[in-house]
């Protein structure tokens, strides 16, 4: 396959930065989207000119350290699929690509594709954790959990941290990560002491970091690559009133 990728350049935080053509060739339907911007970057680096930075750790779907808007989508259009799991198949030959990082206020850009995501662990920082006693497993079924109520938290726990949700949201809201930590500790019984403190405390911070707030579009869950549904937020919105109270 022979592709144009139209990539964003930015050498800071402070670089204005620009989009910058590239032509790629002989690149393999098999070959990962990153594996094909490594392809780029073994020639930018030979040719003397600076590599595409961008981040990236396991290349496995699971850290949420990969992360870029790819044709106006966060991740990419394949539904539930992470920048590193998405292949070259799905595009067509001599395709147009533009590849640009997360836009949001709260995540500025560190240089080129890479975005500082630090807010997020503010976020965590903030509530997103059970003050219990650690030690051995406990028995199985010594504390009853409602299947449904497993169910969600598993699904909210699903969650990697990859910042799709605020890149899609045209408020550039954090409703969906932040409600996922939430939800994945206040629907099981070891997350109920801290479960009003905590739902107070990390929306707060996600409101004082700068992220916008939640019009219920649900760009964020369409573009999720897990998948964490849209009633996380209704579930994350109903603990902070509570604790509000």
């Amino acid at each position: 396959m022979n592709l144009t990728l139209k990539v964003w350049r930015q050498k800071g935080p402070e670089d204005k930065g620009r989009m910058v053509t590239y032509r790629v060739e002989d690149v393999s339907p098999d070959m990962s989207f990153l594996e094909m911007l490594d392809v780029l970057n073994e020639r930018l680096i030979l040719e003397g000119d600076d590599p595409v930075a961008f981040d990236h750790d396991c290349r496995e779907g699971i850290c949420g350290m990969c992360g870029m808007v790819i044709n106006g989508v966060a991740h990419g259009e394949q539904v539930a699929t992470t920048t590193c799991q998405l292949h070259m198949r799905h595009f067509e030959d001599n395709a147009v690509i533009t590849i640009e990082p997360w836009r949001a206020a709260p995540f500025p850009v560190v240089k080129d594709l890479v975005v500082d995501r630090s807010a997020f662990d503010r976020i965590i920082q903030a509530g997103g954790f059970v003050s219990v006693p650690a030690g051995s497993a406990p028995d199985a079924h010594s504390v009853p959990v409602k299947k449904v109520d497993a169910d969600a938290a598993f699904d909210a726990a699903t969650c990697i941290g990859c910042g799709a949700c605020v890149a899609a949201c045209p408020n550039g809201s954090a409703s969906l990560f932040t409600a996922a930590k939430i939800t994945h500790l206040s629907l099981l019984p070891q997350g109920q002491p801290e479960r009003d403190s905590r739902a107070k405390a990390m929306v707060e911070q996600m409101d004082a970091e700068g992220f916008g707030g939640c019009t219920n579009t649900g760009e964020c869950t369409a573009v999720c690559p897990k998948g964490i549904p849209l009633d996380t937020i209704a579930q994350m919105n109903r603990d902070y009133l509570r604790a509000s109270k």
